[in-house]
């Protein structure tokens, strides 16, 4: 009997002690709530709903107590209005197109597509196994901003047309809303680029203040109804291999958080980033099927265009690494990667796909 008796006050001494110790570490994980602001409208459920499952995750990964409030461009803070937003702490996070930044400085497009850059995959490999994060992160210092890549389309068509393109002739003047810097490259041969919020595009084509536009590929273009208003669909989008979204969170924001929230946060953006590929890649085919199926003319960007395009890009990277000291900081590192990225895809990669490719499925 008295063994039992010191074995149960020794199991309730044992019990106290775990929650004496486990107390702080409980009191620690407090209620967060933050706001998110999205650069992107919400009918738009494959990008905009990168945040919508990186939001989630962190809510079910907390059991409820970190909420973050996932708010579509413009409703908090317009659509290219998150970097200021955060730099200033007006909002805890941000999803966005870092491109979409370059006016600010051109190196934003790092964390995002460089014309003629990588692929996707190629993408996710240098920001996680290379150099690519760390990078970022010192550049995003001056900006109060810390960066976590937060989904990736995959490669992106090229557009819709009024009129068909044959040559580099057919680009003059053609004024189009395209994202990033791209379109400095495009201005470089002959074209007139406009940088316009996703929600916008429809209107200013169908109007006629563009005469081309681009967004992002078949399921999002449709939902869009680019197909009503102009003909010509081309691919590929020399400008966005692998495009990347990321979440933006504001420094001070991040530095409040617990080891275990920030571990949360960081599991969660890889979650989210896995999610939007995979819904772009599951979603694309039938609403291309849907697009031919309709009337829309399939077209290969000519190769003439894309040479010249090639030509524009690399004498644009020549004139900002002599120009900007945060570009020259980044671009060595980037272009590394790059070519020794494209050197293993041409192997393995490129002969299945190609073969693939040419069989009658």
């Amino acid at each position: 009997m008295q063994r039992r008796s010191f074995m149960s006050r020794a199991a309730v001494g044992a019990a106290a002690a775990a929650a004496v110790v486990a107390a702080p570490a409980v009191r620690a994980q407090a209620a967060i709530r933050w706001r998110l602001a999205s650069s992107f409208p919400k009918s738009l459920d494959t990008i905009f709903g990168g945040a919508d499952v990186f939001a989630k995750t962190v809510k079910d990964a907390t059991g409820g107590k970190f909420e973050i409030s996932v708010h579509q461009g413009g409703e908090l803070v317009p659509a290219f209005g998150v970097v200021d937003a955060i730099q200033n702490g007006t909002v805890e996070a941000a999803h966005t197109a870092p491109y979409y930044f370059f006016g600010k400085d051109e190196s934003f497009a790092f964390d995002c597509a460089v014309p003629f850059g990588m692929n996707s995959r190629q993408m996710t490999a240098w920001m996680y196994e290379g150099n690519g994060l760390k990078l970022l992160r010192e550049f995003y210092r001056q900006y109060n901003i810390v960066n976590f890549p937060l989904g990736n389309t995959g490669a992106q068509m090229g557009g819709w047309y009024r009129k068909e393109i044959k040559t580099v002739a057919d680009l003059k003047g053609m004024k189009m809303r395209i994202g990033g810097f791209g379109g400095r490259v495009l201005a470089g041969i002959g074209a007139i680029p406009q940088n316009i919020p996703g929600g916008e595009i429809y209107p200013a084509l169908e109007k006629g203040t563009i005469d081309a536009a681009e967004w992002i590929g078949p399921y999002d273009d449709e939902k869009l109804g680019f197909n009503k208003v102009a003909k010509y669909y081309y691919y590929p989008a020399w400008w966005e291999g692998g495009p990347q979204l990321s979440l933006y969170v504001n420094s001070k924001a991040w530095e409040a958080l617990t080891p275990e929230y920030k571990a949360i946060v960081t599991a969660a953006a890889s979650h989210g980033h896995v999610i939007m590929q995979a819904r772009y890649d599951a979603w694309n085919p039938d609403a291309l099927k849907r697009l031919v199926g309709s009337g829309t003319q399939l077209r290969a960007m000519p190769r003439p265009v894309m040479d010249a395009a090639f030509k524009s890009a690399n004498e644009v990277y020549s004139d900002l690494n002599a120009k900007n000291p945060n570009w020259k900081k980044i671009y060595p590192d980037w272009v590394k990667f790059r070519n020794d990225e494209i050197l293993w895809f041409r192997v393995a990669e490129r002969e299945f796909d190609s073969y693939m490719s040419a069989q009658r499925l």
